[in-house]
């Protein structure tokens, strides 16, 4: 009924003949090479419809992926750009910080006084009143009175101490006056603050007064609160007005009030000029006597020369010509005791301790005379 077809064996073989048959038509003839083309063309469109789940799978996934990597990467990249703008901001502010600094280094170095750098910790904030504070104190040897500089000119002075902090009132407060010279002629006036930091006032000034424009006002020094030569001001404007007997005249700081960061506490020298000359002249007269004291002993004949003029009446006129050298051995040094016209007269020349030494001897003198 039903009929028996070739065995599995017999199938195998004929499979693998033809096989190989192929391999070698198509190595040696090229004949099947159409037949090929064709072939991968179907197989190749088999192949994108089978591979098309996975590619969209795929797609799909790498969108969503792609999606929140690049929201991660763009936060990360935004957290970098905000790090490096904070460090740029920072290097420009070191930047500012060395420029303010060098600028005050370069100034302290025209400061004959002894100089401290100070930072400003804060600004009073009553718009009345022009002060700052700065971090210097009592403990660091600041004083009241003493003037504060900025690198480009006087800048006011301390008002109040604290231990670790101190007060300082600005040139521009309306309650402060110091007094100055036209660094072109000397000419003396008063610059007192108006309550503008950007202006200072010249009261009491002549109308005839050689002032203009342009003129430098450096300290004068009256009144020994601030040294004198430190710039304080410039002439910006100069009113003339004829039925007036002073002119009006404003001027500009050239400190930086409003701005500097670091400033210079000057520690002047607080001795009198009396002071000052009295040590000069102790100074000068010990380097004097220094040197006496250390001259050879050669020179000592030339203060013995008066002793021939001494009174013969003195007592044992006899030792003293016997005994030179040895009449006063306790109170003759060893310098002199070399030279025998050194007689205790001639290196004692005060008639007191001449007069007091044959005392010692007077003892001696009577037995002499038996």
């Amino acid at each position: 009924m039903f009929s028996k077809g070739p065995s599995l064996i017999v199938r195998l073989l004929v499979l693998t003949v033809l096989s190989v048959a192929l391999m070698v038509v198509d190595a040696r003839f090229m004949l099947l090479k159409p037949v090929r083309s064709q072939m991968s063309l179907l197989l190749m469109q088999a192949y994108w419809v089978t591979d098309l789940p996975q590619r969209l799978y795929q797609g799909v996934a790498s969108q969503f992926g792609s999606r929140t990597e690049l929201i991660a990467e763009n936060e990360k990249l935004k957290t970098e750009a905000l790090l490096l703008q904070g460090r740029l901001q920072k290097l420009a502010a070191l930047t500012e910080q060395n420029v303010r600094l060098r600028e005050l280094l370069n100034s302290s170095t025209l400061v004959n006084e002894k100089v401290e750098v100070a930072e400003l910790i804060g600004v009073d904030p009553n718009p009345f009143t022009h002060r700052i504070l700065i971090n210097k104190g009592e403990r660091d040897g600041v004083s009241l009175g003493q003037p504060v500089l900025d690198a480009r000119g006087l800048m006011g002075q301390v008002v109040e101490l604290m231990p670790y902090t101190s007060r300082v009132l600005l040139l521009t407060d309306s309650t402060h006056s110091i007094p100055v010279q036209v660094n072109r002629n000397g000419l003396r006036a008063i610059a007192s603050g108006t309550g503008n930091p950007e202006r200072l006032e010249l009261r009491h000034v002549a109308d005839t007064a050689d002032i203009k424009e342009g003129d430098l006002l450096v300290s004068s020094g009256l009144g020994q609160r601030f040294p004198a030569g430190y710039p304080v001001a410039m002439v910006k404007e100069v009113i003339h007005d004829s039925g007036q007997p002073f002119a009006i005249v404003r001027a500009v700081p050239t400190a930086a009030l409003n701005r500097s960061r670091y400033v210079l506490l000057v520690f002047s020298d607080s001795r009198t000029p009396e002071q000052r000359a009295a040590e000069a002249a102790q100074a000068e007269e010990g380097g004097a006597v220094a040197t006496p004291a250390a001259a050879p002993a050669g020179s000592a004949p030339a203060a013995a020369t008066p002793a021939p003029s001494t009174p013969a009446g003195t007592a044992q006129p006899t030792h003293s010509g016997a005994h030179p050298a040895t009449s006063t051995p306790a109170t003759t040094v060893p310098a002199t005791s070399t030279h025998p016209a050194s007689t205790p007269a001639a290196t004692q020349p005060h008639g007191t301790s001449s007069t007091a030494r044959p005392a010692h001897t007077a003892p001696t003198t009577p037995e002499g005379a038996h």
